[in-house]
């Protein structure tokens, strides 16, 4: 293994020792002959790693990259193969979690705000997140291959998005699904674009969401609630002639043969009145 470390180093010529002297993680000299001690890792390695997922969780979205994914991957496979793949995801996972509890302490000031903002913003930090990632992961795409993988019997991709949902879900769960019911409730408060994507973001992070309201997640995701047995069809019979009769008790909806109805969309019409052949046959 550390043979392969020595080939993935570029040759230096003479007209490069100043460079590698600048900086030593692009040092020459065989892989082999190199030793890695903790304070090479803390004085050279981490904090270039660090820096690099700083830019990553911070940066706009569409925004260029200014790191080296070449540069950050070959220090994540030096610490690898010199033993530190306990402390490399160790401190990885620490500097997430610091920087989660931040994010925290904004939402928690964000609960005092309307509904629609405070989705706009958790949608936002959740987007920002996935980016990170997305850039993220590949870098330490060794560590997670022979350490994560194989010692943990995880992924590193599977343990970041849990820290999301222990930082940031666990604790404002409550209130987004408060405001998501509300809002469900009362249509086009929030834009139905904004419901979609919490509501498929908060799947996506852990399925079992689902079952605490399996109404509302299946309104925007499929195969969520049971099948329909033949034993329930009087029960949704009576459900939906319970809801025409609400709908028809609304200013201008007597019936879609009253003059009244042109306001109502036609759709809606056409709606009701093959209901009312379905439930007469």
């Amino acid at each position: 293994m550390d043979a392969e470390a020595d080939s993935t180093q570029p040759e230096l010529g003479k007209e490069n020792v100043s460079q590698a002297e600048e900086h030593p993680l692009l040092r020459p000299g065989s892989m082999v002959m190199m030793t890695l001690t903790p304070g090479d890792y803390e004085s050279q390695y981490w904090p270039k790693l660090e820096e690099a997922i700083n830019h990553l969780l911070t940066m706009a979205p569409g925004q260029g990259i200014p790191i080296s994914y070449e540069q950050m991957y070959s220090c994540v496979y030096k610490c690898v193969c010199k033993q530190f793949s306990e402390r490399l995801y160790s401190d990885l996972m620490q500097y997430m979690s610091k920087y989660l509890e931040g994010k925290n302490e904004e939402f928690q000031a964000w609960e005092k705000e309307d509904g629609r903002q405070f989705l706009e913003k958790y949608y936002s930090v959740w987007n920002q997140y996935q980016q990170a990632l997305a850039g993220i992961v590949p870098i330490f795409n060794y560590m997670n291959r022979y350490y994560v993988e194989s010692k943990l019997k995880t992924n590193l991709h599977t343990e970041l998005k849990k820290l999301f949902r222990k930082h940031i879900l666990e604790k404002h769960l409550a209130h987004l699904f408060s405001v998501l019911e509300e809002s469900s409730n009362t249509p086009f408060i929030i834009p139905p674009a904004l419901m979609c994507n919490t509501i498929q973001s908060l799947h996506s992070i852990n399925p079992e969401y689902a079952t605490l309201k399996p109404e509302l997640f299946s309104r925007f995701i499929p195969n969520v609630l049971p099948h329909t047995s033949v034993t329930e069809l009087d029960r949704y019979i009576e459900e939906t002639q319970n809801m025409q009769i609400e709908m028809r008790k609304l200013d201008g909806f007597n019936s879609c043969d009253d003059k009244r109805i042109q306001n109502i969309h036609p759709f809606i019409c056409d709606h009701f009145y093959l209901l009312d052949v379905l439930l007469a046959q």
